[in-house]
């Protein structure tokens, strides 16, 4: 008998999947985000977070199920955030800047700025 080929691609879920924990404030509380497949790659992630996609990120989780392994990628996620915007030299909301300094793992040359309140 014949087999047919499969129609769905055997490496496509053979990656790194990136999903980030963002908080919807004290009504709403923290919740996984829904994301698009496609959109779950790690520089996906980075770029959202950067643009502003993810309001109040708190946590971020890498995986592999077809390896059978998780991890929380939270510190790798934060140094990867400040060392682009050391880079780049881009403005961040407060939250980012918050999750940066939350979660960060090592030491940057450049500071970030941080906004002052009452300035005009």
């Amino acid at each position: 008998m014949r087999s047919s080929p499969s129609v769905v691609p055997t490496d496509r879920l053979d990656r790194d999947i990136y999903i980030v924990l963002e908080d919807f404030g004290a009504h709403a509380g923290c919740a996984w985000r829904e994301t698009d497949e496609q959109d779950t790659d790690l520089e996906t992630v980075l770029q959202g977070l950067l643009s502003g996609q993810y309001v109040y990120p708190v946590r971020t989780v890498c995986f592999n199920a077809s390896e059978g392994w998780s991890r929380d990628a939270t510190s790798d996620i934060a140094d990867a955030l400040a060392q682009r915007v050391v880079d780049s030299d881009d403005d961040i909301s407060v939250a980012l800047q918050d999750f940066i300094a939350a979660n960060a793992t090592r030491r940057f040359d450049v500071q970030l700025a941080l906004p002052l309140q009452g300035a005009a």
